[in-house]
């Protein structure tokens, strides 16, 4: 498997090799090009001024092509030669020079005596040099008499396109070594922060939850790495939930089959236990079962909101009829502890949420106020419309919750005073299963110290849209 480094800094090595084979390459060639033409404009003008001063002599001899070439006043070139109509070298500034210069003049004859003149160049990558070769046909009376033969090596030329062929080669080494350097650079970089990322990811599968990646820059890979941090975060938070509630439920869930098992153990390993203690035990492990079967009702009832299900299906509840029957129920516990139930419920407070959903959270929070009230204390359950919304409050006049509880009163197993609970027969997942369905009825719930002592629970839903009144006349319906 080819790794994502990899990838990228071939992507970048073959495109910055590309760039540099153009740079390069493009600039020598315009060069050599604008040197070329600019020869070719001297050479050619050059060899139409000698041979239209040639073109006055009535006939070409070397005497007379000397005087003529010897009046002009003309730029050198490296070699000049003057030919007749046959060939016949007539004047040549470098007698000694190279035959083969000359022949490669000569060879344009037969072109230059159909009377149309002939350039070449070339330039020798090697040498730095530009070779350059113009020959131009004199014609005296309408009648080609020879030809003007010109020769150019030029070193200078060649050495500024040899000179700026180096120096793009040494810029292109220095800046293609610079830039392979950074994508190298780059590359290890990007590549550091996805294995660290990944790294963290595996981590993470493993189960450990605990795992944070640097967040540095503003770049996509940053916005990833935060989004990772929060998720894991989330994670770590509901696996922590999770660990607690397990083990909080296992707890809850010994104790009663701890009791269960000890009782019957004793029922067991006595033989003459007498009539009434074993009835009394039998009692008691019946009290320790319904005990068992309500955790584990109220386990099924969370583990039901938590997936979302919703108990009974929504529809109009009247939450006056609902807080009346749920009081009405609870008149017995209420006597037996010696507290007053009172109401103030307004009317027309509907809303739509599940009925079953609704008298739980009704009967838990009440349920709460008398078990954890004082002797002689009191429940008030008020219920009124505000702003579009049904809002009930639950006040009791009982031990009240301190303040650094009230942010965890509605986690699961949470108690406030663990050992009144107990014994009062609480579980610690009332008030998460009251939170729990307010929630997936679309409802809100706080809770506030009460104005002298207790607790006040306030609840609020939306209430219910009205439903649209028949305006039309009977009569008239019957007419149509």
């Amino acid at each position: 498997m080819i790794s994502v480094r990899v990838k990228i800094a071939a992507a970048f090595s073959l495109f910055t090799a590309v760039l540099l084979l153009v740079l390069n390459t493009y600039p020598v060639l315009v060069t050599r090009d604008i040197v070329i033409a600019r020869t070719r404009s001297a050479l050619q003008s050059q060899g139409s001024v000698i041979s239209s001063s040639l073109s006055a002599l009535d006939q070409l001899t070397a005497e007379s092509v000397g005087q003529v070439l010897a009046l002009l006043d003309v730029a050198p070139v490296t070699r000049t030669l003057v030919t007749d109509r046959d060939g016949g070298v007539l004047y040549d500034t470098d007698e000694s020079g190279s035959a083969a210069v000359r022949d490669g003049l000569l060879s344009a004859m037969a072109e230059v005596m159909e009377g149309s003149a002939c350039f070449s160049c070339a330039y020798s990558y090697a040498d730095g040099v530009f070779t350059s070769q113009a020959a131009t046909p004199v014609v005296s009376g309408g009648v080609i008499t020879g030809a003007v033969y010109l020769y150019e090596y030029d070193t200078e030329q060649g050495g500024i396109v040899t000179g700026l062929r180096r120096n793009l080669m040494n810029m292109s080494a220095l800046f293609g070594g610079a830039g392979l350097a950074l994508i190298v650079l780059l590359s290890t970089t990007l590549t550091r922060r996805i294995k660290r990322l990944s790294a963290a990811m595996d981590l993470v599968r493993g189960g450990d939850y605990s795992q944070r990646v640097p967040v540095s820059g503003g770049d996509e890979l940053a916005e990833l790495s935060e989004e990772f941090n929060i998720l894991t975060g989330r994670l770590e938070s509901t696996e922590e939930a999770r660990r607690r509630f397990v083990s909080d439920a296992s707890h809850e869930l010994r104790t009663p089959l701890a009791a269960i098992r000890l009782l019957s153990d004793s029922i067991a390993q006595s033989g003459d236990m007498d009539e009434d203690t074993m009835r009394e035990f039998a009692r008691d492990i019946g009290s320790e079962a319904d005990r068992l079967q309500r955790i584990t009702e109220k386990l099924m009832t969370l583990t039901k909101l938590d997936s979302g299900a919703v108990t009974s299906p929504r529809e109009a509840v009247d939450m006056a009829a609902v807080a009346e029957r749920t009081l009405h129920l609870l008149e017995p516990l209420a006597a037996a502890q010696d507290v007053t139930l009172r109401t103030d419920l307004a009317p027309g407070c509907v809303v739509t949420a599940s009925a079953d959903d609704m008298y739980q959270i009704i009967f838990n929070l009440a349920e709460n106020g008398v078990k954890y009230n004082v002797p002689g204390g009191s429940v008030r359950l008020s219920l009124a419309s505000k702003e579009g919304r049904a809002v009930l409050s639950v006040a009791d006049t009982g031990i009240g919750i301190p303040e650094a509880d009230r942010d965890h009163i509605f986690e699961r197993f949470y108690r406030v005073d663990k050992a009144r609970s107990r014994a009062s027969g609480g579980s610690g997942l009332g008030l998460a299963i009251v939170h729990d369905a307010v929630v997936a009825n679309g409802g809100t719930i706080s809770v506030a110290p009460g104005p002298e002592r207790g607790t006040v629970f306030t609840v609020s839903f939306p209430l219910a849209a009205e439903p649209r009144q028949n305006t039309e006349n009977p009569s008239e319906k019957e007419n149509v």
